[in-house]
């Protein structure tokens, strides 16, 4: 057996050296031996080391339109889609959904991110991520599975909340990916093209006292609605109208049908989800004896939200300038 010389042994130990080294301070080799760098993004209150994505997978329409929106298509290899999502077929982002694998039409769950052999997961805390399902980012740490949240979902996620407003929320999700696919200044252009045209939404706004709305997601012992931590509170709001559950400080929560009557809403927003359509929750609210007299009802005064617009993500403006646009109308 051939020996290696002393100072090519030395030579050897050193490289190695410098290789452990390395990947001790973060960075990562790949099989080519070139160095994978590392960027540090909140996820929620938490630092987090982020590699680049290859084989991102999101849930909801909310997630893959950030990754959309900022020209990351390549890095997403599937999307998960639950009922309640509208076909994709009719997102502003079509043809992007056709590029990449539909997953499946069920909830997040582990086996189906380790079988897409995934190396990060896009979704927000209790919706997507779960306790409960055992899906949650620590888990996914430990399969060496990254994970990104969306900052709206982060104000009561365990050891490190983090707290925005809906919309800071959204723009500081497509800033934070930004960083973590090294595309930056697009995120920039992104964010700045939104807060414009939230700005002209607010500049129109009707004067005087904001109208009271009421946000109708489903239910019917007990109305299922917004809190003052989802997209739909600042839809709202920056349209220029009341959310009668702006104090509530959750996001989207069970209340009372008499806390809904004591409000007096003259408008209610109807959530329409692909499974539970808008038309069935109009005719619940006309036909129950508790909200038939309401002010909104009683002269018909019912917005259409779409579940995407709905959720944090891009159409969140798209949300805000169709409401804006109905009680504009409504005033004059």
């Amino acid at each position: 057996m051939p020996t290696t010389p002393p100072s090519t042994q030395a030579r050897i130990a050193a490289a190695v050296v410098a290789v452990l080294g390395l990947t001790s301070c973060g960075a990562q080799v790949d099989s080519t031996g070139a160095q994978t760098p590392k960027t540090t993004v909140n996820r929620c209150g938490e630092k987090v080391e982020y590699t680049m994505p290859q084989r991102a997978v999101v849930y909801e329409g909310g997630s893959a339109d950030k990754m959309f929106a900022l020209g990351l298509t390549k890095h997403v290899y599937g999307y998960v889609m639950p009922p309640a999502n509208p076909p994709v077929e009719e997102s502003p982002w079509a043809e992007e959904y056709a590029k990449v694998k539909f997953l499946s039409d069920d909830l997040l769950n582990r086996e189906l991110v380790v079988d897409a052999k995934a190396d990060l997961v896009v979704a927000g805390w209790n919706s997507g991520f779960s306790d409960q399902r055992g899906i949650t980012p620590a888990i996914l740490d430990g399969l060496n599975i990254q994970s990104f949240m969306h900052s709206e979902s982060c104000f009561n996620y365990p050891k490190y909340p983090e707290e925005h407003p809906p919309f800071a929320g959204l723009y500081t999700d497509l800033e934070r990916l930004g960083q973590i696919f090294r595309v930056e200044e697009r995120a920039g252009k992104v964010v700045s093209d939104l807060k414009k045209r939230v700005t002209a939404v607010q500049q129109k706004a009707p004067k005087g006292d904001p109208v009271p709305v009421f946000l109708y997601d489903s239910g019917t012992d007990q109305p299922f609605t917004a809190g003052n931590h989802v997209p739909p509170h600042d839809i709202i709001h920056l349209a220029g109208g009341r959310n009668i559950f702006h104090d509530l400080d959750a996001r989207w929560t069970k209340v009372t049908w008499e806390a809904v009557v004591k409000a007096k809403p003259e408008v209610i927003i109807i959530l329409d989800y692909g499974d539970k359509p808008a038309t069935e929750k109009i005719e619940f609210l006309k036909s129950f004896p508790t909200t038939s007299k309401l002010p909104a009802v009683v002269k018909n005064n019912f917005h259409i939200l779409d579940y995407n617009e709905g959720i944090s993500g891009p159409r969140n403006i798209d949300g805000l300038e169709g409401f804006a646009d109905y009680l504009r109308n409504l005033k004059n």
